[in-house]
């Protein structure tokens, strides 16, 4: 196994954007993809280490960038200034999804009929939009992720097999929400799976969340679940 790594450069129209891949170069031939979303404080370490273990499961791990070149979030107050025109503009948001999937597209290690995406709170909510839109991908993975929908993909159909992680206890997504979410995806012919942990808020799969006021806290056990449940998702998708 030789994990290599590097940056590359794509657009949004005139915006740059720059993800993090990671692949294993003792594997021969093209490979499936996934791509990963950040939470809402940009492309940081975290994406990163998610990249290179999907790496090591023979995938290419593309952390992509919603925000732009460089620009990261500093705390929550920054990192909301970051998000909130995604979430006031959900076809924006779905635009920069479609061009990481362009980019990724075009890397010569990728087989791009064989590509997934999951993402992490902010980004959890990006890889849903990216299957509603109906995009011929074959998966998608939200880890605590926002379930609400936007206006403009109630009529889609949804292609992508989609599995949603979720802490029961996840002050950000109401019982409501849930329910809702289950109903869309019904609607929209998906073949959809909810996960939920007992015991768990927002933010499980972070080691750095640790605010129990805020509701985000990491938790150990739904971290492995979850992770171990992304690894079975992407073998059936992939098969």
């Amino acid at each position: 196994m030789t994990i290599l790594s590097n940056t590359v450069s794509y657009m949004d129209g005139d915006v740059v954007l720059e993800a993090f891949f990671a692949y294993d170069d003792a594997v021969s031939g093209r490979r499936p993809a996934v791509l990963i979303n950040h939470a809402w404080g940009g492309r940081d370490d975290f994406v990163a280490d998610k990249a290179k273990k999907l790496a090591e499961l023979g995938y290419l791990g593309f952390a992509l960038d919603m925000y732009g070149k460089g620009v990261r979030g500093s705390g929550p107050e920054e990192n909301a200034k970051l998000m909130q025109p995604f979430m006031e503009d959900r076809r924006l948001l779905l635009r920069r999804m479609e061009a990481a999937l362009a980019a990724v597209k075009m890397m010569p290690w990728v087989d791009d009929g064989r590509i997934a995406a999951i993402g992490f709170c902010f980004g959890g909510l990006c890889v849903l939009d990216l299957a509603r839109s109906g995009a011929d991908v074959k998966g998608v993975v939200s880890f605590h992720g926002l379930l609400g929908a936007p206006e403009h993909t109630q009529n889609h159909r949804i292609k992508a097999k989609v599995l949603a992680l979720h802490g029961h206890d996840d002050p950000m997504v109401s019982v409501e929400q849930v329910i809702a979410f289950e109903q869309e995806m019904t609607r929209a012919g998906a073949d959809w799976q909810l996960h939920a942990y007992g015991n768990t808020m927002h933010a499980f799969t972070n080691p750095l969340a640790n605010d129990p006021g805020f509701g985000t806290v990491y938790q150990k056990e739904a971290d492995r679940r979850s992770w171990q449940s992304m690894k079975n998702f992407l073998e059936e998708i992939f098969g």
